[in-house]
């Protein structure tokens, strides 16, 4: 009887993994079909967005939107060494094509 109980509790706690792990990935993937559709209809909107944005004398020459300030953080520290530009991660407010950041209109904070 005992051996019968762990198996079915066995069974049972990989049911639930499977359950919680099913759901967390159709939250993640509905974000990300809903940004797919969005670029692929060429539908723009204006949002709050964090960026990473590269500085050559002075200029800016390119931006990338990234989804958190600690991944902003991450990807600057690895571009500053690997490259001679400036990089600073800002709270910009933008025209947003899905996850692609087309223009900035505005920098409201840089983040440190």
């Amino acid at each position: 009887m005992g051996k019968i109980k762990i198996i079915f509790f066995i069974i049972l706690a990989f049911v639930i993994y499977k359950g919680v792990v099913a759901f967390k990935n159709f939250e993640i993937g509905v974000g990300e079909r809903v940004a797919m559709l969005e670029e692929e209809s060429g539908f723009t909107k204006e949002g709050e967005v964090i960026g990473l944005i590269m500085y050559l004398d002075g200029e800016m020459q390119e931006h990338l939107y990234t989804p958190s300030k600690s991944k902003c953080l991450k990807m600057k520290e690895i571009a500053e060494e690997t490259s001679y530009a400036d990089y600073e991660c800002t709270v910009v407010l933008a025209v947003l094509q899905g996850n692609k950041i087309l223009s900035i209109i505005e920098e409201l904070e840089v983040i440190e």
